[in-house]
């Protein structure tokens, strides 16, 4: 692949703004962050005047978009294209999210779970989560772990060179399962839980490290209760994803998390579903139609079914909602999920030696153009 040398805008990088120099790109990798008028052996590329160069947008719960539901094709093709739709709203890598399902389901994506182009693995968003707070999981299929269960997810993550996250509910589970499936590289999210707070500091101990769509389906905390809520605003260590969208979350209790777990220990997630990338008005989860009207996905009766969102849309919504700036905001959608997922040295800043993986904004931030492993396939054109 030839070099190229992007120029013209302005750099996210350590969490603050570098003008006046370029990125250069070369077989797929960052080569080099220059001063612009350097002499470089690489076609230049002059992004638009006021543009804004970002790392690649990494969205780690994605349960659909381009029409195409996770759930009902877990497969490598249908994350291929479920990534495919989420680069064209800027997200360079996704981790395709199956939510709880059948036994045969989950065994089918275990069986097809893939990592390739735009896609870092797969995140399972259940069936070992609280029966008191199943959301828009189908309950009767909600249950515990089992032996079977417990081989297959380490056995995935070997093969997957650990690129497996499951949210699960921590009372659900004995802190030896937790430090078993940690022990094989597997990343542990409490959510959809109604566990104590000492039950979520013995499993934080154990090995859990995340918190997946914060405040939504875990009770709120209480003066003689604290719960999951408390526990995680507390802990130093853990990252927590969010869904930013004014819709699952209020803009006050965004502020409040941000508060207590700073920028760089919190993360936006899409929750996207099948509609994402399309203009379909509904579709189907599980049996049920979910309709999508004035931002939201709901089932006929009412029940949030993920979130009418992409990242790109998470990123605006946060600063607009919680007065964060968009470099805070974008590191939020890219360094922090990178860190999480221990990829930092691969994906999620623009550094020498890491992927070309890169989203070139607006002002405004609307997306322009994605660049993936250095590969430009963007939607402007110099």
């Amino acid at each position: 692949m030839s070099a190229c040398f992007l120029t013209g805008a302005a750099i996210l990088r350590d969490g603050g703004w570098l003008h006046d120099h370029g990125v250069l790109l070369q077989d797929g990798v960052i080569r080099a962050i220059l001063p612009d008028g350097s002499a470089v052996a690489a076609d230049r590329v002059a992004l638009p005047a006021g543009s804004l160069l970002a790392p690649g947008l990494i969205d780690i719960q994605v349960n659909g978009g381009g029409g195409i539901l996770f759930n009902d094709a877990p497969t490598a093709q249908a994350a291929r294209a479920i990534a495919a739709a989420h680069r064209r709203l800027g997200t360079t890598s996704v981790l395709p999210t199956l939510i709880t399902d059948t036994r045969e389901t989950f065994c089918q994506a275990v069986e097809h779970a893939w990592t390739g182009p735009g896609v870092l693995g797969i995140h399972f968003e259940g069936p070992f989560l609280s029966q008191a707070r199943p959301g828009v999981h189908p309950a009767a299929l909600i249950r515990p772990p089992d032996e079977a269960d417990l081989a297959m997810l380490c056995g995935l993550a070997g093969r997957l060179d650990g690129r497996v996250l499951l949210t699960l509910a921590p009372e659900t589970v004995t802190d030896e399962a937790v430090r078993r499936l940690c022990a094989a590289g597997i990343k542990l999210a409490a959510g959809h839980s109604a566990a104590s707070f000492e039950r979520v500091s013995a499993a934080l101990a154990a090995g859990l490290t995340g918190f997946t769509h914060m405040f939504n389906a875990m009770p709120s905390p209480a003066g003689r209760d604290p719960g999951i809520v408390a526990a995680a605003l507390l802990d130093g260590g853990s990252y927590c994803g969010v869904i930013a969208d004014g819709i699952h979350v209020h803009p006050a209790m965004l502020r409040l998390l941000l508060a207590c777990r700073g920028v760089e220990r919190v993360m936006l997630v899409s929750d996207a579903m099948a509609p994402a990338g399309t203009d379909a008005t509904e579709f189907w989860l599980q049996g049920r139609r979910i309709l999508r009207r004035d931002g939201r996905l709901v089932t006929e009766g009412g029940v949030l079914a993920g979130a009418d969102l992409c990242l790109a849309e998470a990123v605006r919504r946060a600063v607009r909602l919680a007065g964060l700036s968009p470099a805070q905001a974008l590191t939020m959608a890219s360094s922090v999920p990178a860190a999480f997922l221990g990829l930092a040295d691969r994906v999620g800043s623009i550094a020498v030696g890491l992927r070309a993986d890169l989203v070139l904004l607006s002002a405004d931030l609307d997306v322009l153009a994605t660049w993936l492993g250095g590969d430009d396939q963007g939607f402007w054109r110099p």
